[in-house]
This record gives structure tokens, sequence and C-alpha cells, in this order.
């Protein structure tokens, strides 16, 4: 990988938050897919993420990006007990919100809206923000997972007392705080190599 930044001075960057797909453009050189050694393949994990360019980027170190994407697997997919998926995503779109990272948040505002059946309080949390109007379970998983994501984080012993009281086990609580947790970081990966753009750029 060449030191050299990559500028997009024709980009148009989004500057609202929304569940639109969205493109992202790298600040450094991605590999290219000829270039795919089967250890970068074992690194990807999912073959069809070499059409990413942001996994493509990752894939200078594959040994990381394979840590990092069974993790995020794991974190996000492994629903057999715990937290349902629904509120995973809700927790990372609300990080993803008040991290500022528009392109995650519109990623996983659309799983959350997909696992919740709840477009409208999504659409609330996009555009709304931290702290968030949203009540019951949907307003805890937020409220939980900003907290987590203050720094310092401002998550407390009262904070997992009102999980408690609303109807979270331990396994869910342990589930919020690795989702929170985990987009916490990439959030901040991907806000310090790239930007995004919108989808019809990429066409």
């Amino acid at each position: 990988m060449t030191d050299t930044v990559i500028t997009h001075p024709d980009n148009h960057e989004p500057t609202s938050f929304s569940a639109d797909e969205l493109g992202w453009l790298p600040w450094l050189q991605p590999l290219a897919e000829a270039d795919l050694t089967e250890q970068h393949w074992a690194g990807l994990v999912d073959k069809s993420r070499a059409k990413s360019e942001y996994f493509m980027l990752l894939a200078h170190d594959p040994e990381v990006l394979g840590a990092r994407t069974r993790t995020d697997k794991d974190i996000f997919y492994n629903t057999k007990g715990g937290l349902p998926r629904a509120e995973r995503e809700l927790a990372a779109a609300a990080v993803s919100r008040l991290n500022g990272c528009i392109f995650c948040a519109s990623v996983h505002a659309r799983f959350a809206i997909h696992h919740l059946k709840r477009a409208d309080e999504v659409t609330v949390l996009l555009d709304e923000g931290i702290p968030s109007p949203l009540r019951g379970r949907n307003g805890a998983v937020v409220s939980a997972a900003a907290a987590l994501s203050q720094t310092p984080p401002g998550f407390s012993a009262a904070n997992a007392a009102s999980l408690l009281d609303t109807g979270f086990d331990v396994q869910e609580q342990v589930d919020l705080v690795l989702s929170a947790a985990f987009f916490n970081w990439a959030n901040r990966l991907m806000l310090s190599i790239g930007e995004p753009t919108p989808a019809a750029a990429l066409v």
C-alpha cells in the first residue's frame, strides 16, 4: 500500500442522516481483486466482500481483518439467545448516529427497520439524534448504547439497573454492550480512512 492520500474533490458528501443506501470512498488505495492471495481471501471471510472498497482497504492486513469480521459476525448474527438481532442493529444505529458516522448509521438503520418493523422509530432516531425521544424497550437500547459511546463512557450501574427494570436479562445486556462497543470502534475506523458518498455517485 502506498502512503498517497486519495482525495475526492467532486464528491458531494451526505450531511444528513437517513436510511438511504450510500456509497463509500477510501482515502488510501484498496487492494485490487487480482492481487488477493489465499491469505487475503481468508481474511475477507466472505468472498463477496471483495466488491467493497472498505473491506479491500482493510485487506492490506488480512489477519486483523479476519479477526474483525469474525467478531462482527458473532456479535450481530449469533442470535440463538440473548438480545434479538433487531435491537443489536438499533444499538449500532444509535452509536453511529451519536458518533456522526453517516454511512454506518444508514446501513444499520436499514437493518433495524427490517428487523424491528418500526421505520417510524428508527427515523426519529436518525432525525433527532441523541438524546432520543424513544421510550420503552427501544428507548432503553438507544439510551444505553449512547451512554456507552460517550467519552468517558456514561454507562453506570444505574443504566444497568434501568435495563433490568425494562426487562433485559444479563445476557441481553452483555449483547447490547458488545454491539455498542463494536460500533464505537468501527465508526472511528471508517471515519478515519474514507468518506460517504451518495450511492448514485458510484453508478
